[in-house]
C-alpha cells in the first residue's frame, strides 16, 4: 500500500503503527525456543516463575510425548531448532549428549542438587528436575463389578485373570514406556533370544488391551474405568487420586523404573545467554519447589513435601537405573519390542 493511501485511511494508519510499536516492544524480549516433554498442566507455572525475575525472557514451547521430542530433536541435528531442553528424559539427554548434541553448563545451583541425579561429566552436559517412576492405576470400582483382585507386583500382570484389562504407554512415543521396559530388562536380563526381561513381556502383551502413546493416558483410562490396570507413573497416578477417582496407586514390590525429568542446553544456540539464565532459575531452590508439588523426589534433596499417596520410602523403591544403557540400546530395544509387540499399540 502506498504511503498516501494510509493517510486517506486513518483507522488504518492507527492500527498500523499500533502494530509497529507492538512489534518493538516484542523484539526488545529475547525469544527461547525450548522443547519439553513437561504435562501441560505444569507449563503455566513453571513459566510464570521464571518470568517474574526474567521478564525479558519469553518462552515458546514445543510440547510432544518424551518419544516424539526425542525423535524430533535427532532428526532435527544438522539443523537444530532447539534452544532449551526443560524437562525431558535424562536417558534422551544422555542419547543426545552422545550424538555431540549438547552445550554442557555448570548452572548456578549445580552444588544443590544429588550427584545421582546430574551427569558425572564436569560441567554437566544435563542435569536432573525431578524423579518420575512407574505407578500401577487400578481402578477399585471396575474391579470388584469384575471381581479382578489388585495386583502387588510386576510378575501378578502375568496372571490370566487380567487378561484385556491393562494398558500401558509405547516406549518408542512415550518416555514411561521405555523406563518400565528398561527396567524389566536391568532387572530380568536383556537377552532378546530367550528368556529375561522380553520372556516377561511376551506375557504381559497377551494381557496388554492398548499401547498408548502417552504415559499418562494409561492411568487417565483407568481412573474413567475404561481398564482396570494402567501402567503409568507417579504424578498422573497421584493427580488423579487427588481428584477424586476411584484409583488406588500399586507400587510393584519388584522395584520401580524411573527416569529424571532434565535439562539441557542446545549445542549451538544462538541465545546461550538467555539459555543460561533459564538454567539457573529452573536449577534454584525456587523451581524445585515447585517440581515437589508435582514428584516426590526432586534433584535436590529435601525439598519436596510428603504427597498423600506416595509411600514414604518411595524413594528406596527405585531401581538403579543405567541411563547410558537405555542411552546406546535404544535403537535396538525399540525395534526389538516393536517387532514383538507394535500390533496392539493404538492408531496415531
Amino acid at each position: 500500500m502506498r504511503l498516501s493511501s494510509l493517510f486517506r485511511w486513518p483507522a488504518l494508519a492507527g492500527l498500523t503503527l499500533a502494530a509497529s510499536l507492538s512489534s518493538t516492544s516484542f523484539a526488545q524480549k529475547t525469544q527461547l525456543l525450548v522443547y519439553t516433554a513437561l504435562e501441560t498442566d505444569q507449563l503455566k507455572a513453571y513459566q510464570e516463575a521464571f518470568n517474574k525475575g526474567n521478564p525479558d525472557i519469553e518462552i515458546k514451547w514445543v510440547r510432544d510425548s518424551t518419544g516424539v521430542v526425542t525423535a524430533k530433536l535427532l532428526a532435527e541435528k544438522a539443523n537444530p531448532q532447539a534452544d532449551v531442553i526443560w524437562g525431558v528424559a535424562a536417558s534422551s539427554l544422555a542419547l543426545l549428549d552422545q550424538q555431540g548434541m549438547l552445550d554442557p553448563y555448570a548452572p548456578s545451583n549445580l552444588g544443590s542438587i544429588s550427584a545421582q541425579y546430574r551427569d558425572s561429566k564436569n560441567p554437566p552436559a544435563w542435569w536432573g528436575m525431578d524423579v518420575y517412576g512407574a505407578v500401577l492405576c487400578f481402578n477399585t470400582v471396575e474391579a470388584q463389578k469384575k471381581n479382578i483382585p489388585k495386583p502387588e507386583s510386576w510378575a501378578d500382570l502375568l496372571k490370566p485373570v487380567y487378561k484385556g484389562q491393562v494398558v500401558m504407554p509405547n516406549p518408542a512415543s512415550s518416555g514411561t514406556g521405555y523406563f518400565d521396559v528398561v527396567a524389566w530388562l536391568q532387572m530380568m536380563g536383556d537377552d532378546a533370544g530367550k528368556g529375561g526381561g522380553w520372556k516377561y513381556m511376551d506375557g504381559l502383551h497377551e494381557n496388554i488391551a492398548q499401547y498408548t502413546h502417552s504415559g499418562s493416558k494409561p492411568c487417565n483410562m483407568a481412573a474413567s474405568g475404561e481398564y482396570v490396570i494402567g501402567v503409568s507413573f507417579e504424578y498422573r497416578g497421584h493427580s488423579n487420586k487427588a481428584k477424586g477417582a476411584p484409583i488406588d496407586l500399586v507400587f510393584p514390590k519388584e522395584g520401580l523404573g524411573w527416569d529424571l525429568e532434565s535439562f539441557a542446553i542446545h549445542k549451538g544456540t544462538k541465545k546461550l545467554a538467555a539459555a543460561k539464565k533459564l538454567a539457573d532459575w529452573a536449577s534454584s531452590k525456587d523451581a524445585m519447589v515447585l517440581y515437589g508439588k508435582n514428584f516426590a523426589v526432586t534433584a535436590q534433596p529435601g525439598v519436596a513435601e510428603k504427597l498423600a499417596n506416595i509411600p514414604a520410602d518411595y524413594e528406596s523403591r527405585l531401581i538403579k537405573m543405567n541411563f547410558n544403557y537405555a542411552a546406546s540400546n535404544r535403537d535396538r530395544i525399540l525395534g526389538e519390542w516393536n517387532k514383538r509387540y507394535d500390533v496392539k499399540s493404538e492408531k496415531k
